[in-house]
């Protein structure tokens, strides 16, 4: 049973050299989330700027309700160390993700817990800066494509439809925190949280906010090489971050699905087809185990016994289709029976 003066939402904000913006910061904390059954957690990523002490007067001013914790890092571990810290030392039924820098709206912040607070079903929503018709100043265009491919990816391996798995704007169910375990230290804790989220089987719900980007100069901290960075981090939380029995789905479907690959085009031609369906059966293999994948290769197998040339390849096409919806079948019949983990 809770108590009636239990902190109901733990605001955790990363800082990291960001002395431009605390001020307008913190009032515009204390406009939205001025209320005692809220903590503000700010982690001091190392900052060298002086925004160690700015935070520090802002504290002992006392002219807020919120309950203020100040965390000091020695040194810069980068964002997601910093947020892992400020979750660790958060007791909020629901936590918040804010980033420091005020490209995201805190007004939008609060919709967003309001809305996640009035609807017990919902347990965690993600800001997406490309659902919203809210202002927006984002004139880097790399950024902002690395950001829709990234997105692209994530869903592609993990059956999703989100749009922007990288906005640093979140909030979290307690119930969601319990469940995972982050591990990245840097700017792929976005990837690492939205991956283990879906992993335990958590609906993420998407919420448009405004974005009002900042440039180099005026302290934004991600580069290209993080963009880079994040297909190496979208590749480890898909392929390797798995269980033994979903590895080995992934090496079977893997090389059964290279077999298919071999029936198209000639020469090198033939050898990007086959690189193509190794990859294609990689990602079978995430969302199928052995059995299940097995009705699939059964399949394609059968539909290499038909016709001949280019015969072949449309037969082998047609039962491969054929045999993915006979497996969706069986593993949506065998979901909740003692076979789950087979299927």
């Amino acid at each position: 049973m809770h108590q009636e003066n239990r902190i109901i939402l733990s605001v955790v904000i990363p800082v990291f050299n960001e002395i431009n913006y605390l001020h307008k910061l913190f009032e515009e904390i204390k406009l939205y989330f001025n209320k005692g059954n809220i903590e503000v957690i700010i982690i001091d990523d190392g900052s060298t700027d002086g925004s160690s002490e700015v935070l520090s007067k802002l504290k002992q001013k006392k002219n807020y309700n919120f309950l203020y914790k100040l965390i000091k890092l020695d040194n810069n571990s980068g964002k997601g160390k910093a947020i892992q810290t400020g979750i660790k030392n958060s007791e909020g039924e629901y936590v918040l993700l804010q980033d420091a820098d005020l490209e995201l709206d805190i007004r939008d912040a609060k919709e967003m817990f309001d809305m996640i607070i009035s609807n017990k079903d919902i347990k965690c929503i993600f800001g997406s800066r490309y659902l919203s018709g809210k202002l927006k100043k984002n004139n880097y265009f790399f950024n902002n494509l690395f950001g829709k491919i990234n997105s692209l990816i994530f869903n592609i391996f993990f059956s999703q439809s989100l749009s922007d798995v990288h906005c640093g704007l979140k909030i979290l169910h307690r119930s969601v925190i319990e469940k995972i375990s982050l591990s990245l230290n840097d700017f792929g804790i976005e990837i690492d949280l939205a991956s283990q989220i879906v992993r335990n089987n958590f609906f993420i719900y998407e919420f448009g906010v405004s974005y009002f980007f900042r440039s180099k100069a005026q302290g934004k901290k991600i580069t290209w090489i993080d963009g880079v960075k994040s297909f190496y981090y979208l590749i480890k939380v898909r392929f390797f971050d798995n269980s033994i029995s979903t590895n080995v789905s992934i090496i079977y479907s893997s090389i059964y699905m290279a077999f298919v690959g071999s029936y198209f085009g000639m020469g090198l031609g033939n050898i990007l087809f086959i690189l193509i369906f190794f990859i294609l059966g990689s990602i079978i293999g995430i969302h199928f185990k052995v059995l299940s994948s097995s009705i699939i290769f059964l399949f394609i197998f059968i539909g290499s016994f038909f016709g001949k040339g280019n015969g072949t390849t449309i037969s082998v096409i047609i039962f491969f289709l054929l045999g993915l919806f006979l497996a969706r079948r069986s593993k949506k019949y065998f979901l909740n029976s003692k076979f789950s983990n087979y299927f």
